[in-house]
């Protein structure tokens, strides 16, 4: 009689984003307070908080936009402490940034939004590339029939859908989305969640969400991290971040307008 090999357990993912002991002041404003943060790979965590929480300086000392006080962050592998400008460009080109603004160039058309960062940073590829990988990207988000068109001929969750489409042309690594659903009604916000998870299947990204908004919280992310005055209050899935009667918590969950009616 053959006996069975005991089940081993799968191998935990390697972490691509380390935060350790962050701090950030501006004056006497303590904006982040010793926040410990981990993202592995090919996961999604979301950075809840409100206004003021500190969850966009976060996601600015990240790519390099501002200088902690004091901690590390170290990003697929690289301490950003002292990494000089050179490095520190081949790393961002590792990272997809979508801003809350999406930042599209009003002057360019869509098509020319997408091929810019091309151009810039991949100096090699043939011009029949460039259009390939433009629309490649475009017809990710569903898009592609928008390539002529200018930023202000598309509604704001359309401006979202390029601007991710941008930011995926590099092949990035690594996503942070900085507050993705604000300012879209509740239809739109759904499209982008999913688009946010399809993002991640298709190509094996890991990803910080920067948000106040429980709806794409609870969508997007596999773990949750919730920021209340500069530190890292509660952490977990959703349901365990929300699974309590602090009213410091039951608060911000009942602000959101989601808690579910109990009989």
């Amino acid at each position: 009689m053959s006996v069975l090999p005991e089940p081993t357990a799968a191998p935990e993912r390697e972490p691509v984003i380390s935060i350790r002991g962050l701090q950030k002041s501006f004056g006497a404003l303590s904006v982040l307070r010793d926040v410990d943060l981990e993202v592995r790979t090919e996961e999604n965590l979301v950075v809840l908080g409100r206004s003021g929480s500190g969850k966009s300086v976060l996601i600015k000392i990240m790519v390099g936009l501002l200088q902690a006080d004091a901690g590390e962050v170290v990003i697929l592998g690289q301490s950003l402490v002292g990494l000089q400008r050179r490095p520190l460009d081949a790393l961002r080109r590792r990272i997809g940034f979508s801003f809350q603004s999406s930042a599209l160039y009003d002057s360019m058309s869509v098509g020319e939004n997408l091929a810019f960062p091309l151009r810039m940073n991949m100096t090699d590829l043939r011009a029949s590339e460039v259009n390939d990988r433009v629309r490649e990207s475009l017809d990710e988000v569903g898009l592609v029939d928008s390539i002529g068109k200018m930023p202000s001929e598309l509604s704001g969750g359309q401006r979202k859908r390029v601007g991710i489409a941008r930011t995926l042309i590099l092949r990035p690594e690594i996503m942070l989305y900085d507050e993705p659903t604000a300012g879209l009604d509740p239809v739109t916000s759904a499209e982008i969640n999913e688009l946010i998870r399809k993002v991640q299947t298709d190509y094996n990204t890991a990803a910080i969400i920067i948000t106040h908004d429980l709806s794409c919280a609870r969508a997007t992310g596999d773990r949750v991290a919730m920021l209340l005055e500069g530190r890292v209050y509660r952490s977990g899935t959703f349901d365990e971040v929300f699974d309590t009667r602090d009213p410091l918590v039951t608060g911000f969950y009942d602000y959101n307008f989601i808690r579910e009616s109990t009989p």
